[in-house]
């Protein structure tokens, strides 16, 4: 297989071999193959109305009701500063992939992008970053849904689970999270149905969340007290950059409309569109909801709760009632996030089997509904055991720090693309290229740098892990190396 970019080699020349861990997947290939899948193809019928509610689906609700209560003891009322650096890292990287979006309409997201411009390698790692990117983000979404879930249950008729019911074992003391992996089947049942019916159910969650943190800035702004932002930054600019790093797990979710490029009408102009409509209206909500959240409520009492909003709303109307409806609004909206990135996992793991890097069942699509039901079944057990077992707060960490690599990855994506391909048409152009990109992977870059050590052994560990899938899987059971096997045999 020839390199990307490279003449074709005279006939007397003898044909040149291209080292495996550097082949690439031509980008007119990557387009073509787009849908096909074992035994059918995935429908076109995504509008860039459901595109965007994909994104927003995807993003909105995680970092306000879930990760807040993590991120808010780290930098005080600065949190909001940390929502906007994290908002600017998630903007650089928005443009790339609007841009990559827009040339390389398909399903496997930043994985392709990488396949078409570094080779099969970095693909595989990018591939594998955006599994643990997807698939724990699932599982800690789910865990904050149980909390929630809790509140609305003592809310309306007095009950909360047991501790040993809707806590994670390993940390928590509980036996298993039993909410959050009745969270992540019922989004699998769901996502059985096929993208058309899946995207109606989850547009309707998304306007309910809307509404819900809407409703909450309306109400919260009435108790916040000045001397709730004094002092602004307690933890300094190293307490500002460490929450930042851990709310970047907020805004993953945008890049999920790149990952129904098989899947949508108009992909060439409806993914870039999207993807920066959807980060925009997840930003300004972001910000403004914990501006209100930390105005009301002190900092220091945002630690270890998981259902800070719904608090505050009881807080400030001294009426148990608005607690009760912001729970049930952060049961639909947290509900909405699991389904929309349990959508975006299964497309990527269709990708990556059909370049032959995972086993084939993961693009084995159901002829009558048009969806992935295995990999939408195998995906959903591994998420729900996740989300059963482990903590949200080791769950998050994990999640920022591939998607940050993955993210880097596509702001580098961008510029190989533009110097390989430069009269490629371009539906969106990332602006001030080069010095977005470059800004972009440096962001990311330093966030990753403000992760825990902890985090980074343990994506370590995951790397390690990849590395060994792929040398004795993907390596000789990619789709680029048995066409080059079959064109030499002839």
């Amino acid at each position: 297989m020839l390199e990307t970019g490279q003449a074709p080699p005279l006939a007397s020349e003898p044909r040149k071999p291209v080292n495996p861990l550097l082949r690439r997947k031509p980008v007119e290939q990557m387009v073509a193959e787009g849908g096909q899948g074992e035994g059918g193809t995935l429908r076109r019928s995504l509008t860039m109305w459901q595109l965007t509610m994909i994104s927003i689906g995807a993003t909105l609700g995680t970092g306000i009701f879930v990760v807040l209560g993590e991120a808010a003891p780290k930098a005080g009322p600065a949190v909001t500063i940390s929502f906007i650096i994290a908002g600017l890292t998630a903007l650089f990287s928005a443009l790339s992939y609007a841009e990559l979006a827009g040339s390389v309409p398909v399903s496997g997201s930043s994985y392709s992008y990488s396949y078409v411009t570094m080779g099969e390698f970095i693909a595989w790692i990018c591939g594998w970053c955006l599994v643990l990117e997807y698939a724990v983000s699932v599982s800690a979404v789910a865990v904050g849904w149980g909390q929630y879930l809790n509140e609305l249950l003592d809310g309306t008729i007095g009950i909360t689970l047991p501790e040993k019911l809707s806590a994670a074992p390993l940390g928590d003391g509980g036996f298993i999270n039993l909410p959050s992996l009745v969270v992540v089947l019922l989004a699998m049942v769901f996502l059985m149905r096929g993208a058309k019916e899946s995207a109606r159910i989850n547009t309707i969650m998304v306007v309910v969340k809307i509404v819900t943190l809407v409703l909450f800035i309306g109400i919260g702004v009435m108790g916040i007290k000045s001397g709730n932002y004094a002092p602004l930054a307690p933890l300094g600019v190293t307490g500002i950059s460490a929450a930042a790093s851990t709310l970047f797990f907020s805004y993953i979710g945008f890049d999920a409309a790149s990952t129904a490029g098989e899947e949508a009408k108009n992909p060439k102009k409806d993914l870039p569109r999207a993807i920066m409509l959807s980060l925009g209206i997840v930003t300004v909500l972001y910000v403004l909801v914990a501006f209100v959240a930390v105005g009301a409520m002190p900092w220091q009492d945002f630690e270890g709760t998981e259902a800070a909003l719904a608090q505050i709303m009881t807080d400030v109307t001294g009426h148990s009632v608005w607690g009760v409806v912001l729970a049930a609004g952060a049961v639909v909206a947290i509900a909405s996030v699991v389904f929309a990135v349990l959508y975006g996992q299964t497309r990527i793991l269709f990708a990556m089997s059909r370049d032959g890097l995972v086993p084939k069942v993961f693009a084995k699509v159901d002829e009558k509904s048009g969806a992935p039901r295995a990999n939408v079944l195998i995906v959903s057990l591994f998420c729900g055991a996740l989300a059963a077992f482990i903590p949200l707060g080791e769950l998050a960490n994990a999640t920022s720090i591939g998607t940050l690599f993955a993210f880097a990855l596509v702001n580098v994506a961008v510029v190989i693309l533009r110097r390989t391909k430069p009269d490629m048409p371009r539906t969106f152009k990332v602006a001030l290229f080069p010095v977005t990109p470059i800004l972009g992977f440096i962001a990311c870059a330093y966030m990753m740098y403000s992760l825990p050590v902890a985090t980074w052994v343990a994506f370590g560990g995951w790397m390690a892990a990849g590395l060994v899938v792929y040398f004795l899987y993907g390596i000789r059971r990619s789709r680029l190396a048995t066409e080059e096997v079959a064109t030499a045999e002839k």
